[in-house]
């Protein structure tokens, strides 16, 4: 029978939690131990049945796991993801990857020349929904992808304010949701090589953006919009829309658009618009409904982590993908500030 991986979880917050209970509930992974400094953490911990450390180095000093789940916040993982890597253990760090794109690119670079594996945590990748969208987009059932426009459009209520760093510089939707989008809509359309952007804080007045639209243009010369807000009340976003995470209420509506010349897609409902004989605006318009078998990606995420960590394969989403992901968000707040368009440099988006 094969042993469980260790795996160490950095970080007792909301996801690190979620982390928690997916590790502890996949046969192939054990939890090693949680390390957060906070009375939360130690209680959690015991809860849980395994060791407690208030720092990485405490945790390290003590014997090392065979993996290491960076979910502690943005400003930290820079910081802890070199521990891990330094420590030679493959590693998985919580999107984005950094807290700028000069971090992401430190870690990059620093797994690189250690030869260790650094993954990233865009879950949404490993949805079977994502897949079959990706898997009929490479077999041309769009023809040429022409335009493209993605919603976050949600409302996060006051109480997940309450944690400090939700409301300082290195939070925001633009970094911690935006982020989940664009690496989306990279995977399935290709690199974004210019953006344009406006953003504000107008309705809670903290200092990160609420409210941002963005213009991406692709290396295919397709173009696209992103309207992204946390203080709309609607349906229109991924976590509302994919059912995938049951903490949210599913509304059953899509928020991504993908237009192109045979056909437009439409995800997460995977619906499928084309003209059934000739094209064109005259013709009637045809809907195919296609399905993808409901999964949680979190837990396919923590499964793909373990079969990284035992060599038997490469990650679905390596450090790079979560670094050129990084590298147009920060376009995107470079825009915002400036009111100019930004082109994003070869091996970066492009």
């Amino acid at each position: 029978m094969t042993v469980p991986v260790a795996i160490s979880l950095l970080g007792a917050g909301l996801i690190g939690r979620r982390h928690a209970e997916l590790i502890l509930a996949d046969p192939a992974a054990r939890l090693h131990s949680i390390v957060d400094p906070s009375e939360e953490g130690r209680i959690l911990a015991a809860a849980k049945g395994v060791a407690w450390y208030p720092t990485p180095e405490a945790m390290l000093a003590a014997g090392k796991p065979e993996g290491v789940l960076v979910a502690t916040p943005n400003a930290l993982h820079v910081e802890h993801g070199l521990l891990a890597i330094h420590a030679g253990l493959p590693v998985l760090v919580e999107k984005p990857l950094a807290a700028d794109l000069a971090g992401a690119r430190q870690l990059v670079a620093a797994a690189a020349a250690a030869g260790i594996p650094l993954l990233t945590g865009h879950h949404r990748r490993h949805n079977p929904l994502i897949a079959r969208a990706k898997a009929m987009i490479e077999a041309g059932r769009l023809g040429r992808i022409v335009s493209v426009h993605g919603f976050f459009w949600l409302l996060k209520p006051d109480s997940y304010f309450e944690v400090d760093w939700r409301r300082q510089p290195g939070a925001g939707p633009v970094l911690i949701n935006l982020s989940h989008d664009i690496d989306l809509l990279r995977h399935l359309c290709g690199e974004i090589t210019e953006v344009r952007a406006m953003q504000n804080n107008a309705v809670r007045g903290f200092p990160v953006d609420e409210t941002s639209v963005v213009l991406l243009r692709f290396a295919s010369g397709a173009l696209g919009t992103v309207n992204i807000s946390d203080t709309i009340t609607a349906p229109w976003s991924w976590e509302q829309s994919a059912a995938e995470n049951p903490a949210y209420p599913p509304a059953g509506q899509n928020c991504y658009f993908i237009g192109g010349t045979e056909a437009s897609l439409a995800i997460p409902r995977l619906e499928l618009w084309r003209n059934e004989g000739r094209r064109g605006w005259w013709e009637p318009l045809v809907a195919e409904q296609h399905v993808a078998p409901p999964a949680d990606p979190l837990p396919l995420q923590i499964r793909q982590f373990v079969r990284v960590i035992r060599g038997e394969e490469e990650p679905l989403v390596p450090g790079i993908e979560g670094m050129r992901t990084m590298a147009v968000i920060d376009a995107v707040r470079r825009a915002a500030l400036s009111g100019e368009a930004v082109r994003l440099g070869e091996g970066e988006g492009a």
